[in-house]
């Protein structure tokens, strides 16, 4: 009844609205198109070819996991395979409807009958098969039956699965099937009718889902790196990359139930100042001037949209407290570091005492050309280690996707005497080299730096700078391969039309050459669980191509390293290491039971309990492996840092876990290993 009500009261300004959408969209295609002439690094023609490829982008995103679409539905579509320039051309934008309309139908008939499994018993003799397919390789339905079928299964996997998971006893689980079954059937339905829901509000209107969707397929026709940004997305990803931010203080996470709880207080912050909020408060609503979001079937990531929207500074939180009562909290954003992106230096004990530093992303001031982010942070730390008299430095930048070049620039500077850092070739062609003008060098003792699949962007920077001025050793497994920059550019300067994260330039090593789709080739290889997982940059379609330039300046390297030998040194350790090992032997198992496998077994409790019981049971056993593993090294903090931490416990306890992870790091172990073969390797 509650659904009919809601359905009821919207059904009239929809019609308006959609036309208003409908407005809005032709503004942004319009002005998306200029915008991409007028700034992209290689804008490409409107013709056949980008409506085809846009097509195919489009029609994957809509339904990636073709749970809903139909092949009648593809074959509707594809009236439009070669007509998207003409579009384009042409300002006309109504032809979005039909893709949001179709894909809505789809998704509300799969409701209704997912809705009415309520009532059905449900088969678990075997009589039907459960087909795992990788990749996403399945076609799309053939029509509503085969789509019943499906959401059938699903259902079912999901019920038993949840049952696993609730009690990993196989006899107990058979013992008590029917009755426990009955009892979580209505609620794993329920949740799927949720996360459906999701689907059709996200962004608060799905209309506007969809239209958004087609302009990032527009966008990642000319390369993946460049996307379309409303406004929360916006605020986003420039909370990601800054040092500071407005706030309100409070992280969020949505439980099994459904509800959205806070789950974190940030110490000195907003919500922690006003003090009527805690940890385990159920968030009901949040309402900033005329816009409210009920949290009923809404994912957190709709949330943390509302709650990063610029123009809500203000929210009144509807909050229901752990005792149950239920209390209205308004809030107002302050300023405040951005907790993620907060770096400090570590001692590593051992044989000789080497300094650790995580950077998480080149993270900078977003408000100010010349403010300071993360290379200022690291040169505060660097200072910390230095009164500790190390004796080697390991820079971490596995997992770190990039940021501000200005940033990786200013940190590649601390560890040279000038020089050229890296080469930018602009859309026209010419070039810049990129120069550390500061003479001397922070820290002379020996490098590494950690990277893995994860590191991008102004991580590759940095990493290749540091590689080839012969000024650290890469440990770890192959970067990913983006050598371009991006803007984030307005779609139009007089309307709020959205923004564009936009390809400007491409970047080079000072030797002209480019790891763009190829990545930075560590000097020393360490196994990892992403290897062979082909999520780097060259298996992303339509990526940059690889290129190089001429070099205009002369660099001077420092003395070589002998690399030769400390590669050998650590095959032999890594051969010999158990958890490598076990590291090489579950990417194997992964790759080709779980990836690349395509198989099938009749669908009971049976062979359901074995699938899933087995795989948790592999990373049990690798985990278990891992942790009986003793690492030879010890953490502690600077003295400098252990004085600031005497007067913030909250602080002390997150720190002692940090350096917990440290000690248990393999991959930090072996580039310790890796520095004392450096300075073993010294001549006198």
């Amino acid at each position: 009844m509650v659904r009919q009500f809601l359905i009821l009261i919207f059904s009239f300004p929809l019609w308006n609205s959609n036309a208003q959408n409908n407005l809005d969209f032709c503004k942004q295609l319009a002005a998306l198109q200029n915008l991409i002439n007028a700034a992209h690094y290689s804008p490409k023609p409107v013709n056949d070819s980008l409506s085809k490829n846009v097509f195919d982008l489009f029609v994957d995103q809509l339904d990636e996991d073709k749970r809903f679409l139909r092949q009648s539905d593809l074959g509707a579509f594809k009236a439009d395979a070669y007509q998207l320039d003409d579009y384009l051309l042409n300002n006309t934008c109504n032809f979005i409807d039909k893709y949001a309309d179709v894909l809505k139908n789809r998704i509300n008939w799969s409701k209704d009958y997912i809705a009415t499994l309520n009532n059905e018993p449900l088969d678990y003799s075997g009589k039907d098969t459960l087909y795992f397919i990788p990749n996403n390789a399945h076609p799309y339905f053939k029509d509503a039956t085969d789509a019943r079928r499906y959401w059938n299964k699903r259902i079912r996997y999901l019920i038993v699965s949840k049952l696993i998971e609730e009690d990993s006893l196989y006899d107990n689980v058979k013992l008590n099937f029917k009755k426990r079954e009955a009892a979580i059937k209505p609620k794993i339905i329920e949740n799927q009718l949720c996360l459906l829901d999701e689907i059709l509000h996200q962004n608060g209107n799905f209309n506007i889902s969809i239209q958004e969707l087609f302009l990032n397929a527009v966008l990642n026709y000319e390369d993946p790196n460049s996307s379309f940004f409303n406004d929360s997305e916006k605020t986003e990803f420039e909370n990601n990359l800054a040092n500071s931010q407005l706030s309100f203080g409070i992280n969020t996470d949505k439980t099994n139930d459904g509800e959205i709880v806070i789950v974190y207080i940030v110490p000195g912050g907003a919500a922690f100042k006003n003090g009527k909020f805690e940890a385990g408060d159920i968030v009901l609503s949040l309402k900033s001037g005329k816009d409210v979001l009920e949290t009923y079937c809404i994912s957190n990531e709709e949330i943390l949209a509302f709650i990063n929207e610029a123009r809500h500074s203000t929210i009144l939180f509807k909050l229901k407290k752990p005792d149950g009562i239920i209390m209205n909290v308004e809030l107002t954003k302050t300023k405040a570091k951005v907790e993620e992106n907060v770096i400090r230096g570590y001692i590593l004990e051992g044989k000789e005492d080497f300094g650790y530093i995580k950077i998480p992303s080149f993270y900078t001031d977003m408000e100010s050309t010349r403010g300071l982010g993360v290379g200022n942070d690291f040169a505060k730390e660097l200072y910390k280690l230095n009164q500790e008299n190390i004796k080697g430095l390991v820079i971490d930048l596995r997992f770190n996707g990039g940021g501000s070049m200005k940033e990786a620039a200013e940190l590649s500077g601390m560890f040279i005497d000038r020089g050229p850092l890296s080469i930018i070739k602009y859309a026209n062609g010419e070039t810049y080299t990129v120069r550390d003008m500061k003479p001397g060098a922070m820290f002379t003792e020996p490098i590494v730096v950690l990277i893995n699949n994860y590191s991008a962007s102004a991580s590759e920077f940095f990493a290749s700078v540091m590689q080839d001025y012969n000024r650290a050793v890469i440990v770890g497994s192959s970067s990913h391969g983006k050598s371009s920059a991006q803007v984030i550019l307005p779609l139009c300067e007089t309307e709020d039309l959205g923004f564009s994260k936009i390809t400007v330039e491409k970047f080079y090593r000072i030797t002209g050459l480019s790891h763009q789709s190829v990545g930075v080739i560590p000097d020393v290889v360490l196994p990892s669980l992403y290897d062979n997982f082909k999520t780097s940059e060259q298996y992303e379609r339509f990526a940059l191509s690889v290129d190089s330039v001429e070099t205009t300046m002369k660099y001077h390297p420092f003395n070589s390293i002998p690399l030769q030998l400390i590669m050998n040194n650590s095959l032999k350790r890594i051969e010999t290491n158990v958890s490598f090992k076990a590291i090489k032997n579950i990417n194997s198992i992964v790759l080709k039971n779980y990836i690349h496998k395509t198989w099938e077994y009749p669908l009971t409790l049976d062979n359901i309990y074995n699938d899933v019981n087995g795989y948790n049971n592999l990373w049990s056993e690798f985990y278990s492996t891992l942790d009986a593993q003793n690492t030879t090294i010890n953490v502690r903090n600077t003295a400098l840092t252990e004085k600031i931490l005497q007067y913030n416990t909250d602080d002390q306890d997150a720190n002692a876990l940090v350096m917990d992870d440290i000690a248990q790091d393999i991959y930090i172990e072996e580039a310790y290993t890796v520095l004392l073969d450096i300075i073993t390797s010294k001549p006198n």
